[in-house]
């Protein structure tokens, strides 16, 4: 064979072996498109898993629907529904004669409370306490420690008249009452009031319902406090929710 058809036939083996590795490198490309095509996938169903999460945890449901309560204990459970103001003594009474024993039908799965909180002191009374305090009791609930803070907060509540919650600083120390709550988002939750506009829907959402005074407590609906005939106690509280829990 010639030196000359030698040379020709290397050369097209060299250009068979770089189309080949043209071909592969083409593969590749595609392999790596493809691949991040399904990430960015992946991503885009996360992130909108993501928002509808935050939809659903947020203070409203949107749509003009009215503001969501502040939920506690299992969801199929029979509910508590309780309308109250941060600055009414009444609610306070009630929450330290009815807090035990609310607990520990929650913590047993048994009860479910739902919190609307309002503003109706401030109405009376002037200030702005109850929805100043509603705000930092939804910030508590961002923390996952509404029902330690609300707690702290009607056992350190001051005199009907007096607007000490109107005090961000007030509020912010009691969070310190509660283990891990007083954090730079907290309190910036706190003095931004980012809550506020839940706070003043959910109290209109209490003008527009129908009841009139704080503490309204509905057991699956049905008014179970303020009855001076037949009063609500922690022992009828617990034995109408087993009874029911129990149907």
């Amino acid at each position: 064979m010639s030196e000359k058809n030698r040379e020709g036939k290397n050369n097209a083996r060299e250009r068979l072996r770089l189309e080949r590795e043209r071909e592969r490198a083409a593969e590749q490309r595609m392999r790596v498109v493809k691949v991040v095509g399904i990430a960015v996938l992946a991503l885009g169903l996360a992130a909108g898993v993501g928002v509808l999460a935050a939809n659903q945890n947020g203070d409203d449901a949107g749509n003009g629907a009215e503001a969501k309560p502040i939920t506690v204990g299992e969801a199929t459970a029979p509910t508590l529904t309780v309308y109250e103001d941060f600055r009414c003594p009444a609610c306070a009474q009630f929450e330290n004669g009815f807090r035990d024993t609310i607990h520990e039908l929650t913590d047993a799965g048994q009860l479910k409370v739902e919190y609307h909180l309002v503003t109706i002191i401030d109405g009376n009374f002037g200030g702005s306490g109850s929805a100043t305090a509603a705000n930092a009791a939804a910030c508590a609930r961002d923390a996952d420690a509404f029902t330690e803070y609300h707690d702290v907060l009607f056992a350190n509540q001051p005199p009907e008249s007096d607007d000490a919650f109107a005090d961000t600083d007030r509020l912010i120390d009691l969070a310190g009452k509660v283990e891990g709550l007083d954090t730079p988002t907290f309190r910036n939750c706190v003095t931004q009031g980012e809550h506020d506009a839940w706070v003043t829907r959910s109290n209109s959402d209490f003008l527009d319902s129908g009841h009139n005074a704080t503490p309204t407590v509905l057991l699956n609906g049905e008014n179970v406090y303020g009855d001076p005939n037949n009063p609500l106690t922690p022992e009828s509280l617990r034995e109408q929710v087993e009874e029911l829990a129990t149907a």
